[in-house]
């Protein structure tokens, strides 16, 4: 969330939603527009996930987004496919705390990605089709 609040001057002059996982992240990203809530969820969960992913579906369908940027998780995993699969182009920016490797999630979307920012040098180098985009906290 808060690397979404960091770039938030770059969507100035665009229509923005954002999905949350938790009602105390909506409240944080309310500034960049639109909110929704659609839960956590993990693998160790997988009815979660379902659930989450028929939430994302609503969302996807009723927002129609052209570009959608995510900085991780299940569920934005989950809305850059869902997204990629009606014409979005895809940002992923990867978490600064993973150092060592890409995240679960990152490692999933990095094939459909457009555009894979990391913020680790050394991550960009390890894996194909990832950008070193400097820390943005």
């Amino acid at each position: 969330m808060s690397q979404l609040l960091k770039i938030k001057d770059s969507c100035n002059g665009h229509e923005v939603f954002c999905v949350a996982t938790t009602p105390l992240v909506a409240e944080q990203l309310r500034k960049l527009g639109n909110v929704y809530v659609v839960g956590e969820c993990n693998r160790e969960h997988p009815i979660q996930v379902i659930t989450v992913l028929f939430k994302c579906i609503n969302v996807i369908l009723h927002e129609r987004p052209k570009v959608v940027i995510s900085t991780g998780a299940a569920a934005g995993c989950i809305v850059c496919f869902l997204g990629k699969m009606l014409g979005a182009k895809v940002i992923w920016i990867d978490s600064i705390t993973n150092v060592k490797r890409l995240s679960l999630s990152g490692r999933m979307v990095r094939y459909i990605a457009d555009l894979f920012l990391v913020q680790w040098p050394e991550l960009a180098e390890k894996y194909k089709n990832v950008e070193y985009a400097g820390q943005i906290i």
